[in-house]
């Protein structure tokens, strides 16, 4: 067979490889797209992010950059987020569509990037394959919130195909794009930090750069065209010293990410997790996801951390690892893909591993998502080099494959409907982990959310049964319980909440909701002032701490605060309504009516704002601007007796006092008890010369309320006293002509 025939085998055999892992990847994860939100994260990251929830803004892009939240500075992801929300909204099938295509780039990209190192394409095919459907991979795509796995992890392969171009032709522009890849990942996960290691091992194998030959396990490999142009010996001296940038970022980047948990609360102590626990469970992790990469069964969104780890388990797990290294390592010296392969795994998992504890979590599905990559190369090519010698090692080969493929596109087909909605995600972990008070929480708030509240309740308490210093926990029932109207219950656990976690905004803000619905305006205030401390960007503290502050008069800092609010939300209604009212109290009159017209700009059926605009417009005189204003609010709400008040009395300054008494009747009808309706309607009649209908509104307002009834009295009394004048002087009239 001529080259040129040979080469086009090659393109037509890689094409169908592409193609079929594009359609098995698509089969295992298309009903992503129906999937919902999930209630971890995804309000933080999507549902109820301000920046997030305006789309590609300026604004956005700027918090992207400059802000940590959550103990996170990840700007790309950000950005990947409000792109999906510029284009889908706060439809989630566009979400996890999104996901779902990084997953695939990322599968084809494992492909290209072994099949151009190692040149072999039936293996690179088989170890993208086994990346691509394999359901520890499905809580990194089916998950919203978990963008940053499949970005960063796009970001990454990028940085390593990078490295491979500038492998074969040293070239500064090259190693530029390396350094720009690799700061993408960085910016949407800080999991990458561990990029430079496992390009000192590509370096090693598939790219031998340092050894002069191959060795016999890569004859395949060696005839690769594009191997043949790589150079053979490179001292590992200029290996690490090519690569100091990218050290320098990683270490900068493991730094500030450190930093930023601790600012934010998320990284765990010693004195609450000592370190022979945390090196404990880190064994025991390890030898757990090599265990569930081989058996993916009971695996769970969460798996909650024990504090106490038998001997027995931590000595055999670390044993275990110590004897698979020491094979892997011995097997290496003739595969090198076998120890590459193997500190591949343990080296990219080693920053979530559990020495730096942030998050509550023990181990992670996500967390295998490029570390499994090692052991997908040993698998697959330690199994084709020892098969492959035997007569039937094809045939076996083969069939097997095909066999793991079935078997692993239905488990992950399965795993991916767990995650549908979120009542059957946390069902099914609560099932297949112990004395999980996280999910216990979770599944309570969802149910909260769907009005199921006695289940709820059910689960909030048997969270704080399992861990009574749950800060959130307690913060969830004790807003359970406000919402069943038993506030002096609830107290005691937002105390609580606050007590455990000091710096819980969520707590401080609802604490103080409470407090001011009891009058204890300033205690609120304190709490508010302390959320948003807390959390700078907390758009309902904001809004709540300028709203107690407007009630005790103080409306210059309310002013402060819903300036603050729309400086997170620029287009939120009730923060623009709310501050018009402010404005308008300090009698910055044109700054109050902007912001009312731009709180119906965003939402046009804002009754309060239409009711606030027209009651300004009308005690300026300009009725007729006013007058569409409650038209609106009654199309709205055909029952809404201030408007129909306000409507009545413009309507009565104008002269159209029929039209004025059919508006303030409707008030007395809606408030039957309404004293200043029954003046208004009684005073319309006494204009209409419905003297008999003013009496009768005066006997009812005799009962409701006696000074507004002498009003009324008076005016007919006066009424009587101008008829009787006016027959007087008929009489005398009519005696003079006489």
């Amino acid at each position: 067979m001529d080259k040129k025939s040979f080469s086009t085998g090659s393109q037509i055999l890689r094409f169908f490889i592409c193609l079929f892992l594009i359609l098995i990847t698509l089969a295992a994860f298309w009903q992503v797209r129906n999937n919902e939100f999930i209630n971890i994260d995804d309000d933080l990251y999507v549902t109820d992010n301000p920046y997030v929830c305006q789309g590609v803004t300026y604004q956005g892009i700027v918090w992207a950059f400059t802000s940590i939240y959550k103990g996170h500075w990840h700007p790309m992801t950000w950005l990947s987020h409000m792109l999906d929300y510029a284009l889908y909204g706060l439809n989630p099938s566009g979400h996890h569509v999104t996901n779902l295509i990084f997953h695939v780039a990322n599968s084809l990209l494992i492909f290209f990037l072994l099949q151009r190192m190692a040149g072999v394409s039936w293996r690179s095919g088989f170890v993208a394959v086994l990346f691509a459907i394999h359901p520890l991979h499905v809580e990194s795509v089916a998950w919203v919130a978990e963008r940053k796995d499949v970005l960063s992890a796009f970001f990454s392969l990028l940085a390593v195909w990078a490295y491979a171009s500038y492998v074969q032709k040293p070239r500064s522009n090259r190693f530029l794009l390396v350094i720009i890849f690799f700061l993408l990942a960085l910016m949407s996960k800080p999991m990458a930090v561990t990029l430079p290691f496992l390009l000192l091992l590509v370096d090693y194998w598939p790219l031998g750069r340092l050894k002069s030959t191959q060795g016999e396990d890569n004859q395949e490999t060696s005839s690769s065209k594009w191997m043949n142009l790589v150079p053979r010996r490179v001292s590992l001296f200029r290996l690490l010293s090519e690569k100091i940038p990218l050290f320098l970022l990683a270490i900068v980047m493991s730094l500030f990410t450190m930093l930023a948990h601790r600012g934010s609360g998320a990284l765990s102590s010693l004195d609450k997790l000592p370190l022979e626990t945390r090196i404990g469970n880190a064994m025991v992790s390890y030898v757990n996801y090599i265990t569930k990469m081989i058996w993916p069964d009971r695996l769970a969104v969460l798996y909650p951390h024990s504090i106490i780890l038998p001997f027995w388990q931590v000595a055999g797990a670390a044993l275990l690892l110590v004897i698979i290294s020491v094979l892997l390592l011995l097997a290496g010296r003739k595969h090198q893909y076998c120890m590459v392969g193997w500190l591949w795994y343990l080296g990219a998992l080693l920053p979530v591993i559990g020495l730096v504890q942030a998050g509550i979590q023990s181990m992670a599905d996500r967390f295998t998502y490029l570390p499994m990559i090692g052991l997908f190369i040993i698998i697959v090519f330690g199994i084709v080099d020892s098969l492959m010698g035997w007569r039937y090692g094809r045939p076996v080969l083969v069939t097997s494959a095909a066999l793991l493929i079935v078997a692993l596109m239905i488990t992950t087909v399965s795993q991916v409907q767990l995650w549908r909605d979120s009542i059957t995600l946390f069902n099914h972990a609560l099932r297949v982990t112990a004395n999980n008070s996280v999910i216990h929480n979770n599944l309570g708030v969802t149910l909260a959310r769907q009005g199921k509240e006695k289940e709820a309740l059910v689960h909030y308490m048997k969270a704080l049964e399992i861990n009574p210093r749950y800060s959130d926990a307690h913060s969830n029932l004790a807003t359970l319980l406000v919402r069943q109207r038993r506030e002096q219950e609830a107290i005691p656990h937002f105390v609580d909440a606050l007590r455990i976690r000091p710096d819980s905004a969520e707590a401080h803000n609802d604490l103080g909701v409470i407090l001011a619905k009891q009058g204890k305006v300033q205690e609120a205030i304190a709490h508010f002032a302390q959320a948003v401390s807390i959390n700078p960007n907390y758009l309902e503290s904001y809004f709540n701490l300028g709203m107690a502050l407007a009630q005790q008069g103080r409306n210059k800092e309310a002013i402060s605060c819903f300036d603050e609010a729309l400086r997170i939300s620029p287009e939120d209604a009730k923060t623009h309504n709310n501050l018009a009212v402010a404005l308008a109290a300090v009698e910055r009159t044109d700054e109050a009516i902007s912001h009312y017209r731009r709180a119906l700009q965003n939402n046009p059926n804002n009754t309060d704002a239409h009711y606030n605009l027209g009651s300004l417009l009308a005690l300026q005189g300009k009725d007729q601007e006013a007058l569409p204003h409650f038209y609106e609010i009654l199309r709205i709400n055909p029952s809404d007796a201030p408007a129909h008040y306000k409507l009545g009395i413009i309507l009565s300054r104008q002269g159209k006092n029929q039209e004025a008494a059919v508006h303030i009747a409707e008030v007395v009808r809606i408030i039957p008890k309404s004293g200043e309706a029954h003046l208004a309607l009684g005073l319309l009649y006494l204009r209409t010369g419905k003297k008999d209908l003013a009496l009768k509104q005066y006997k009812v307002l005799q009962a409701i309320d006696s000074k507004l009834a002498i009003n009324l009295y008076q005016k007919l009394s006066n009424c009587d006293d101008e008829g009787r004048a006016k027959e007087s002087e008929k009489v005398k009239a009519k005696g003079g002509n006489d």
